[in-house]
């Protein structure tokens, strides 16, 4: 923009024709020609302003310097140009697909992890006490509906499962087994025996088990497991509505997640001394499997 002079002075050769040359190309070279003052002749600004009129009035075109020095793009085909906004841009679209592929990849993960392998479990009652307390949730093994492969964990003695109750499907218990398919288990004040032989269950809280109580001795059938709570003076288990069927069981806890001071790994528990093998004890009043058993 040309800077604002107090005056263009007058001082601008008029353009004449000449009446004898009278020709367009002379009329454009004198008006091409004119004079200011010289303060606004100096000045950058009207220099490139004036050669720029000059060439238009001429017709004369002028190509605009290469953006790379005495290099231009079109020189050779390899020459690539990288403008830094567009690059900007380009990279901040693929990081933000790579963020959107890997998060779908994750949830796709954590659905199969979760469908297959693992189910959280929110605990609730008392009858786990002291091992596990009510709203504590829990990460449950599912892997065990595969158990007859060999890669599958199996369901062993001591074991926390969580399954459905068998007199309502619509209803989840979470218990310890302590009969395994084939066993035959009695209770005598309140000492679990299996096979002829009384358990030591070290993971039991004496105050939890105040009532002594007793139960004839019960056969355990092919793929079925006889279960109980920890808190036996408060638990609804085998003792009253009889065994769990294996299809039922669902799930082996595995770990404790919260809350989040108490979460820790689910350790199996061994039950001591080792139990004879269901064929090697014969006892003298076998009871006749039933579902049902009384309290008493």
């Amino acid at each position: 923009m040309l800077p604002q002079a107090p005056f263009l002075q007058a001082s601008a050769t008029r353009l004449q024709a000449d009446p004898a040359q009278g020709s367009r190309l002379t009329r454009m070279r004198a008006a091409a020609n004119l004079s200011f003052a010289p303060e606004i002749s100096r000045h950058p600004t009207f220099e490139r302003v004036k050669a720029s009129c000059r060439n238009n009035m001429l017709g004369i075109r002028t190509r605009r310097p290469p953006p790379f020095g005495g290099v231009h793009a079109s020189d050779d085909k390899d020459i690539q140009i990288q403008i830094p906004e567009q690059e900007s841009q380009a990279n901040l679209w693929g990081e933000a697909r790579l963020l959107l592929r890997d998060l779908l990849f994750a949830l796709m993960v954590a659905v199969l992890v979760v469908v297959f392998v693992v189910q959280p479990v929110k605990v609730e009652g008392t009858s786990m006490l002291p091992r596990l307390h009510d709203g504590e949730r829990i990460f449950v093994n599912k892997l065990i509906y595969y158990d007859e492969y060999r890669w599958a964990p199996k369901i062993d003695r001591g074991d926390i499962v969580v399954f459905w109750f068998p007199d309502d499907p619509s209803k989840s218990y979470i218990k310890r087994v302590l009969g395994l398919p084939g066993d035959t288990v009695e209770i005598h004040e309140g000492v679990v025996r299996v096979n002829g032989k009384d358990l030591n269950e070290i993971y039991l809280d004496s105050k939890f088990n105040l009532s002594h109580r007793s139960q004839t001795p019960v056969f355990v059938r092919p793929n079925y497991y006889f279960v109980m709570g920890d808190n036996r003076d408060n638990s609804s288990d085998s003792r009253i509505w009889g065994l769990v069927p294996k299809k039922y069981i669902y799930g082996k806890a595995l770990l404790r997640y919260w809350p989040l001071n108490a979460a820790s790994v689910i350790h199996h528990e061994n039950v001591s001394p080792v139990v004879p093998s269901p064929s090697s004890y014969r006892p003298s009043v076998q009871e006749t499997p039933t579902e049902n058993y009384d309290q008493e």
